[in-house]
């Protein structure tokens, strides 16, 4: 299982250097058209949108697996160690649940309603937005049950929560 999230974690990396990059040139390729050439490319409104959405769902599954994601932890630090296992655990059930309920099941509904839907001055459909949802909802649900198993096992925890052992 490590293997795989190791393999995932690298993959999101780089699939996250290439959404930035991407839209990072489509956002200038907008001012200078419209600024420089005095003709606005119209497509690049709509693309910037896609690839910024996609940026945000899937650098937040990146930011997820390596815990580095905003967390409001001072429940955490009013237990003690030993309840920490726990609380772990259940956190991390809770993102379960709302990875499968909201991203996975949701996300599928919205790329169900909005599949045939097409993006004026683009081939591609509304639905294709959409498809990040349920694809990162996998994602997190995996890097979940990832944190759930090594929390379960006693390896949780890593890196700044050791602030945490220490102030308590």
């Amino acid at each position: 299982m490590t293997a795989l999230k190791n393999t995932l974690d690298v993959a999101l990396r780089w699939l996250c250097v290439v959404l930035f990059a991407a839209l990072v040139l489509v956002v200038v390729w907008q001012v200078f058209s419209r600024q420089v050439v005095q003709s606005p490319a119209t497509w690049t409104t709509s693309v910037a949108q896609y690839l910024f959405v996609w940026l945000a769902l899937f650098g937040s599954a990146w930011v997820f697996s390596e815990k580095e994601h905003i967390a409001v932890d001072f429940l955490t630090r009013l237990i003690r160690i030993n309840g920490t296992r726990g609380m772990e655990i259940a956190v991390n059930a809770v993102i379960l649940a709302f990875a499968v309920l909201i991203l996975v099941w949701g996300g599928i509904r919205g790329v169900d309603l909005t599949w045939t839907q097409k993006v004026s001055g683009l081939p591609v459909n509304i639905g294709t937005m959409y498809l990040a949802l349920p694809i990162s909802g996998v994602i997190v649900s995996f890097y979940a049950l990832f944190h759930m198993s090594e929390a379960f096992h006693g390896r949780g925890l890593p890196g700044a929560d050791e602030e945490i052992r220490e102030a308590v």
